[in-house]
């Protein structure tokens, strides 16, 4: 299965005291590369809000292997992993431009209605998107 990628330059206002970027920006670097993806096929959140149901995150992974230090230009490789449940998993790697991993990371959604009420199957509408993504990650 291939990634959609997503660019990311190092801001000076991402780099702590140590020179190195703040480890709370990669979750945020993650959370871009995974509405690129998502909103091609119809369910960043707004897009998921609009269908009718939320998303959120109920589980986050990362994994952190080298620093990111300004101006470093950085690629955001994102893929949905595929479940039996009916949540949305979102892997997401982390690499510099000579493609060594900075960090690697799993972001696990719940998939809710409008209210808050836990959804135990995916409706048909996010699982026709899904099913799209998981297609043109397969052949990209």
């Amino acid at each position: 299965m291939n990634y959609h990628e997503t660019s990311i330059k190092v801001r000076f206002n991402e780099v702590d005291a140590y020179r190195v970027a703040w480890h709370g920006h990669y979750v945020a670097w993650m959370e871009i590369g995974r509405s690129g993806l998502a909103g091609r096929f119809g369910l960043d959140a707004f897009q998921l809000a609009e269908l009718g149901y939320l998303g959120p995150v109920i589980n986050l992974e990362i994994k952190y292997l080298r620093p990111a230090r300004f101006n470093d230009e950085l690629t955001v490789r994102t893929r949905i992993v595929p479940s039996d449940t009916a949540t949305l998993l979102f892997e997401s790697v982390i690499v510099d431009n000579s493609g060594a991993k900075l960090a690697v990371g799993l972001t696990t959604h719940a998939l809710t209605d409008l209210a808050g009420v836990l959804q135990f199957q995916l409706p048909p509408a996010v699982a026709e998107r899904l099913a799209a993504m998981r297609a043109w990650l397969e052949e990209a």
